[in-house]
């Protein structure tokens, strides 16, 4: 069926006027208008957001009072906590632990094991003088999941606590004390004296990082805990450094060494601070009084002098240049390259100390 239109109204008017209906006035409640608050001024957070009303502050948490006796188990009865607190739930734990054995081994136990069975850990012994970081805590982590695995796996599972005596940090930290609290240092003393201090030392300041180690609640032996000045702990030392040297692996000889002018100490290259110098550079030396001839007592680093060494019975010179020219002062002889074409003609000859004349 074809669409037919509707038909288009004819209008009866030529023109037509919109006529304007009058609007029906809206009324408003006008309240109280709200202050908004000024620019960067703090809310009043004791309000509440909806009704203005003051919250109510909660009372601070009583301190949590540990009243389990050492070593014994904690009572469990009470009501649990409405949040976690670590001191509350962690507390007499390790204690109860240390107190049962369990993280021992029984040698009886591990005689009737094969090597496959046994599983020993020694804990690599943190410095006395400082406190476990992440980098502990990480290893402590996945030496102690290791033990743990095989001692769920019927195992004899032993792991060793301990601590290392760390020689150079111990006497700088006992030294500094015994300047700032008594203005002596360890040649005041003497020896033996400065050794008792350093014993006293270890015995007020030195459990740090077990007591760090147990909060960790890594399961170790502590009644083998070990440190490295131990009797025990000396003659292993002394029975292995014969050993290596009864092997041929142990000598004595002479070698370039790092040398503390304040320890007054030979000192391994890790205790070695390194600063790569680029050009005259002046740095302050904090175990040196200073250099009058710099008005911040600084010493100057990085200069290239050279000098030279006259040739015996000869016109001729040697120039050696050097960044500590100080230390020519001690020089006893002057290294050349034996296949050097420049110096061989120098083999065997002397060289004289431009200051002393020494040879």
């Amino acid at each position: 069926i074809p669409h037919t239109p509707y038909p288009t109204p004819t209008p009866t008017h030529a023109h037509t006027h919109a006529h304007t209906r009058p609007r029906t006035p809206t009324h408003t409640c006008q309240g109280k208008k709200k202050e908004k608050p000024q620019w960067n001024q703090p809310k009043d957070k004791s309000k509440d957001a909806k009704g203005g009303k003051d919250k109510k502050v909660a009372p601070p948490k009583p301190k949590f009072v540990n009243k389990t006796p050492k070593g014994q188990k904690k009572d469990l009865s009470t009501p649990m906590a409405d949040g976690y607190h670590p001191d509350a739930v962690e507390s007499s734990w390790q204690d109860w632990w240390e107190a049962r054995g369990f993280y021992g081994c029984d040698p009886a136990q591990a005689k009737g094991k094969s090597d496959d069975e046994k599983f020993v850990m020694v804990i690599p012994p943190p410095n006395v003088t400082g406190s476990l970081h992440l980098g502990h805590a990480l290893t402590a982590a996945v030496e102690d999941t290791l033990t743990r695995w095989h001692r769920m796996k019927g195992h004899a599972s032993l792991y060793v606590p301990g601590t290392d005596h760390a020689g150079i940090a111990t006497q700088s930290v006992v030294e500094k004390m015994l300047m700032k609290e008594e203005n002596k240092n360890r040649h005041d003393l003497g020896r033996e004296k400065f050794i008792e201090k350093v014993w006293e030392w270890k015995g007020d300041y030195g459990n740090r990082i077990t007591t760090q180690l147990r909060s960790l609640g890594s399961s170790v032996d502590w009644s083998r805990e070990r440190f490295t000045m131990d009797d025990q702990c000396s003659r292993a030392v002394l029975e292995a450094f014969n050993q290596f040297h009864e092997k041929g692996l142990l000598y004595r000889a002479e070698r370039l060494g790092n040398w503390s002018c304040a320890l007054k100490s030979a000192i391994s290259d890790i205790e070695v601070d390194y600063v790569e110098l680029e050009g005259r550079t002046f740095l302050e030396v904090k175990t040196h009084k200073g250099n009058p001839a710099d008005p911040k007592g600084r010493y100057e680093f990085g200069t290239l002098t050279s000098f030279a060494y006259p040739i015996e019975d000869s016109e001729e010179v040697l120039v050696v240049a050097t960044t500590r020219l100080e230390t020519m002062l001690g020089d006893t002889g002057v290294a050349i390259h034996p296949e050097d074409p420049r110096y061989t003609h120098l083999h065997g000859k002397f060289v004289i100390h431009p200051f002393n004349g020494r040879k």
